[in-house]
């Protein structure tokens, strides 16, 4: 067992163990709906106590990877697109979708930070995500802005799309065991299980197609 964090850059240390942990466990498990603290805390080597001191319960705790993902997000789009210019909206639609499909926890997450996560948690700690998601998303569409051809309004409305689909798509195609068993015994109704990345391009790139063309 890890002893406690004493100085301000071991706390961030910690937290972001504990960040690493609950993604590594709801990879491992097949779902942040799995994530428990017990199961994060035994995986980044602290007592299952010492997680409040550095988020008030599990709902903080996914919320901040949420907060996580958005930032990893718009740096993955802004490494993408950097130094090009004059993109059309299918590389546009590329970039988003090939940096959000592999952010697979962050996706997850989509769902749930709306569902209920956000309501959760204390104003404050709400108050903090959204400046940070908004801050993330108002960076991808800058970024995107200046390397392509497409208005700022039709990139706030594709990313807008991008998160929607990327929420409900990873849900579609990650179902729950239940519902595996089930697509198993009934094959006709496995449709519903999507391959996820390659759904995510195609609707993507059919969405900024048809905000650029209206």
């Amino acid at each position: 067992m890890r002893e406690r964090a004493r100085s301000a850059e071991d706390k961030a240390q910690r937290a972001e163990d504990l960040l690493r942990a609950a993604e590594s466990v709801a990879v491992s498990l097949g779902g942040v709906r799995f994530v428990t603290i017990a199961a994060v805390t035994e995986q980044a080597g602290l007592h299952r106590t010492g997680v409040r001191r550095y988020f008030a319960n599990k709902e903080e705790l996914l919320l901040a990877s949420a907060e996580r993902g958005w930032a990893q997000w718009r740096d993955a789009v802004t490494a993408t697109v950097r130094g090009r210019t004059g993109l059309g909206p299918e590389q546009v639609a590329a970039a988003l979708a090939d940096t959000l499909s592999p952010l697979s926890v962050f996706c997850d997450l989509l769902s749930h930070v709306a569902m209920h996560l956000e309501g959760d948690v204390d104003i404050e700690r709400a108050r903090a995500y959204k400046s940070n998601a908004f801050a993330a998303a108002d960076g991808i569409v800058a970024e995107l802005d200046r390397a392509s051809s497409m208005s700022a309004d039709q990139l706030q409305n594709l990313l807008a799309a991008a998160i929607s689909l990327a929420a409900a798509l990873w849900q579609a195609s990650h179902p729950t065991p239940t519902l595996a068993a089930l697509y198993e015994q009934v094959p006709d109704w496995g449709h519903a299980a999507l391959d996820f990345e390659p759904r995510l391009r195609l609707l993507v790139r059919a969405t900024a197609i048809g905000l650029s063309h209206p």
